[in-house]
């Protein structure tokens, strides 16, 4: 009998298995680079042993200092989580042959389906060995790994030589195996994917359907169990062709069997040999634990002989620190509140106080609804979301509430073309016109205690805010009693809570701010100085670090003098392990290069200057 687990990864996955081992009564132990030294599974697990470094390939996915680390805190089990070396055959063995429980499929297995190009092959499908004209579009997919890491989709065959080395790099960097092959890009097709669960006595579950069709990056963003809208006929291919990929390599665990949908025909993606992120949605609608059972089956117990009966609907939206409308550019820094209204599940690694870095995915949790009817399901999960009080860095929130409120998410008629539709849509600022005004008079309210109402009264107050990107100027005076503000009526203002009435309308606003971020409602604002610091302005041409990250690339022969293309791609970023080109904003000639492969950079950086010609 499992005593104790040690959790191969990090963040939300690593919480949410401790979470279940603690209800099971079973001591647990983190890793932590020294990034994570004080993240949140370190802190709620019983033990942690430190993995010196903050890149993952000297931390997270060294399997033998995991290896170690769980024999030196006493576990008698290790559970890889998702990502990483979760799909690694070889830290499996690794281990098994320190005589530790592996909470996973065997080796074996994991080595027959984790390279993608040999699980086609098992699947009769053959990878593309050489691509034509014909063939387009086509997509360039890492070998091993998933979450949307080295991959690219290339239209044009010019394209695909760097779309190739791309991939390479940053699966190599993910997954510490730069193995990728070229496949049919079916346009236009959903996600979908079959939830199995195998013991070691032959008995195999299929758990109902997901549909993970709403993707950035190739990377899931809402999820939900039932897939709606199949039909009996092709949810019996799938599951038939699950049971089929799950037996053909003797599988043990939890995995997961991906399917893109189009035409009415199901086309075998992959087999993913690991727990899967977007689990919870098939927990809630079959009542069930599924990390609790893995470790079940990794203690050599039987399943029943038939899963329990699926109940209603299930959805899940991955709330990520990051800006869609610039081109998903992830966000760091402190996350100073977190939290959704009740009913709603909320999978995080993260609390109030912690700090989002540059390190690791941008993912600061995952909230789930479920319901008995799918329409009710997505309108719960939209209002949560919408009400959340998420104040820190910028995040994919109003994205979120917009798609799933999207009629063609409602009715059911979405693919994995959504965002290419729609991002511009869903993207366009449609902040509260009121929100800069409260956070002034909150502003206001707050330095009265210490004498800042002694005006002028016929004098304008004026404060300055950047809202959803653009300069807001707020005025309002102090009368006889009270605030005013042409338009509005002030009911009430406290440095947290803000009341306006506009024809007839009231409207309540809480306010925090933290230094110049200033949260009121939903709405992030940034509070600008009344005299701003003309050394902070950049040049003309400047191309600035969108985040903080690692060049990992210049363009070759790029020198000062170089003529460059509007668009050319001249720096490539790696933060949050993707990477991010840095394109030249206008024809014109490079006239200064700051940066080099391998040098760190913060956020706003200079990076190069391009002047135009």
């Amino acid at each position: 009998m499992i005593t104790s687990v040690l959790v191969a990864n990090r963040g939300e996955i690593a919480c949410r298995v401790f979470r279940t081992c603690r209800a099971s009564g079973i001591r647990t132990v983190a890793v932590c680079s020294d990034a994570d030294e004080n993240a949140l599974h370190t802190r709620v697990a019983d033990a942690a042993v430190r993995l010196p470094g903050t890149a993952s390939a000297d931390t997270y996915l060294r399997g033998d200092l995991i290896v170690k680390a769980a024999v030196a805190a006493g576990a008698d089990a290790v559970h890889p989580g998702y990502g990483f070396l979760s799909e690694n055959a070889g830290f499996a063995r690794a281990v098994l042959d320190a005589g530790l429980t592996w909470i996973g499929p065997p080796p074996e297995a994991i080595e027959a389906m984790a390279s993608k190009t040999r699980a086609k092959e098992l699947m009769g499908v053959a990878p593309l060995r050489t691509v034509t004209e014909a063939d387009l579009p086509v997509l360039v997919k890492a070998a091993a790994g998933g979450g949307g890491r080295g991959m690219r989709i290339v239209r044009d065959l010019a394209g695909l030589d760097a779309a190739l080395t791309a991939a390479r790099a940053e699966a190599a960097s993910a997954f510490g195996d730069g193995e990728v092959f070229v496949e049919p890009y079916v346009e236009h097709g959903r996600h979908v994917e079959v939830q199995v669960l195998a013991d070691a006595h032959g008995t195999v579950w299929t758990l109902g359907t997901r549909d993970c069709s709403l993707q950035r990056r190739h990377q899931k963003v809402i999820e939900e169990a039932p897939a709606p809208g199949l039909g009996p006929e092709l949810e019996e291919d799938l599951r038939a062709q699950a049971v089929r990929a799950a037996r053909a390599v003797d599988y043990v665990g939890a995995g997961t069997v991906e399917f893109l949908v189009a035409g009415g025909r199901a086309h075998f993606l992959e087999m993913n040999t690991r727990l899967q992120v977007e689990h919870p949605v098939t927990e809630a609608v079959f009542g069930i634990d599924l990390v609790a059972l893995q470790i079940r089956v990794a203690e050599g117990h039987a399943l029943d002989g038939a899963p329990p009966r699926a109940r209603g609907h299930a959805v899940e939206a991955r709330l990520y620190a990051e800006d869609p409308a610039h081109d998903w550019a992830p966000r760091t820094g402190r996350l100073h509140r977190l939290a959704v209204p009740d009913g709603i599940r909320l999978d995080t690694g993260y609390t109030d106080g912690d700090d989002i870095g540059v390190h690791y995915d941008p993912l600061i949790a995952k909230a789930v609804a479920h319901a008995p009817t799918r329409a009710e399901a997505v309108r719960s999960l939209a209002g949560a979301l919408e009400r959340a009080a998420i104040h820190g860095p910028v995040t994919n929130r109003d994205l979120l509430v917009r798609s799933l409120r999207h009629p063609e998410f409602t009715s059911a008629r979405m693919d994995t073309a959504f965002y290419d539709r729609h991002l511009a849509a869903l993207t366009t600022p449609a902040p509260d016109p009121l929100a800069p005004l409260a956070a002034a008079l909150a502003d206001a309210a707050g330095r009265s205690r210490f004498g800042a109402w002694r005006n002028v009264p016929s004098r304008p107050q004026v404060k300055r805010y950047v809202m959803a990107g653009e300069e807001h100027e707020v005025r309002y005076r102090h009368g006889r009693s009270g605030p005013e503000a042409d338009g509005v009526r002030v009911l009430r203002t406290d440095p947290h809570l803000v009341v306006l009435e506009t024809d007839g309308v009231r409207r309540r606003y809480e306010v925090a701010r933290y230094g110049d971020e200033v949260h009121v409602g939903t709405t992030r604002l940034t509070a600008l100085p009344r005299f701003p610091d003309p050394t902070t302005q950049s040049p003309p041409g400047s191309l600035l670090a969108p985040m903080p990250g690692t060049v990992v690339r210049v363009a070759e022969n790029l020198t000062e003098g170089t003529p460059v293309a509007a668009g050319q791609p001249l720096i490539w970023l790696e933060a949050m392990k993707m990477e991010h080109r840095i394109t030249a904003p206008t024809t014109g000639v490079l006239t200064s290069l700051h940066v080099e492969p391998g040098q760190q950079v913060t956020v706003a950086s200079l990076l190069a200057v391009v002047t135009p010609t």
